[in-house]
């Protein structure tokens, strides 16, 4: 087929690669601006186009879509067969989604319709979720409402982070996408609508999503947001006033006794207590304005006197 690949981070890889690999002609690749990435804020060009260019394909990195007079005559000079669309990070407008035969694409890293939204693998961990998945779906113009044409179950492992998660789904998505195609192409996929009264949100995440709230989460909850959350916004929590960012933790046994909040020095571990008793062990944190550190190290800079608490205001 000849299509027209709309996708920006390494998520979006895979997919790329196996459709050329399939034999697809990929007249054109949409991936968003070069960005200034780390401290030093180098401009650095999304993982897609890297490599796209490796592959001799032609880029194009719109900042706006919707109305580009110029990127409109471009893709309709190309008349694509399809355009597949994976994490591409702008929303599709009507004259597109309107533009090749099979319709957009799109890959989406949960079961639908649970999870539609910026974040569904994030959520998905965070949410304690035993199973995910892979949809593919035809878009339409509201948020992963669309017809699903095929679905692929994950299980998500106890000690799976969202950024294993991300690396799984999308080396799983990427054959989907090609299957999906081959499917639409002979008529042996029929476009099935979502049950949308059983749709979940998996809203952008924020910083504050991190904060840890040792009075309603439960460990198991605040175990599974940390694991979600990776690795952004990650855990953080308040010591005397100042914010302690948690790189490392586990549930354990609950003490006998405690408030939540509460910080317990079991055998040199840094325990803190959690909603309904349960307690969650910090192997690693990082105070504020210093290097990540052990617990252990931790406690020997930081006495701590009874009846502490962390998540106080200062």
């Amino acid at each position: 087929m000849r299509l027209v690949f709309c996708g920006t981070p390494q998520f979006a890889v895979p997919t790329l690669e196996a459709l050329i690999a399939a034999g697809h002609e990929i007249a054109l690749v949409v991936t968003q601006p070069d960005r200034p990435v780390g401290r030093k804020q180098v401009l650095t060009a999304p993982p897609v186009k890297q490599i796209a260019l490796t592959r001799g394909l032609e880029v194009t990195q719109p900042e706006k879509i919707k109305n580009n007079v110029e990127f409109r005559s471009s893709l309709e000079s190309i008349a694509p067969d399809a355009i597949v669309v994976v994490a591409y990070g702008r929303i599709i407008p009507r004259w597109m989604l309107d533009l090749p035969r099979l319709g957009c694409i799109n890959l989406h890293g949960s079961l639908l319709p649970k999870y539609r939204g910026a974040a569904p693998i994030q959520w998905a961990v965070a949410m304690g979720e035993a199973v995910t998945g892979n949809t593919t779906m035809l878009l339409e113009e509201g948020l992963d409402t669309g017809p699903i044409l095929l679905q692929q179950q994950i299980a998500i492992r106890p000690e799976q982070t969202a950024v294993d998660l991300f690396e799984e789904l999308s080396v799983f998505g990427a054959p989907l996408v090609v299957e999906t195609l081959a499917g639409l192409a002979d008529g042996s996929i029929l476009p099935q609508p979502q049950d949308h009264s059983q749709a979940t949100l998996a809203r952008i995440l924020d910083r504050e999503d991190g904060r840890m709230d040792f009075a309603t989460q439960t460990a198991t909850e605040l175990w599974n947001r940390w694991r979600g959350f990776q690795p952004w916004p990650g855990a953080f929590t308040v010591f005397e006033g100042k914010k302690l960012i948690v790189h490392q933790l586990r549930p354990v046994t609950a003490p006998e006794s405690g408030q939540p909040g509460q910080i317990l020095i079991e055998d040199k571990r840094l325990l803190v207590v959690c909603a309904d008793g349960t307690a969650l062990e910090l192997l690693e944190v990082q105070p504020e304005g210093k290097n990540r550190m052990t617990a252990a190290e931790f406690l020997r800079g930081n006495p701590i006197h009874a009846g502490a608490k962390l998540g106080l205001p200062g």
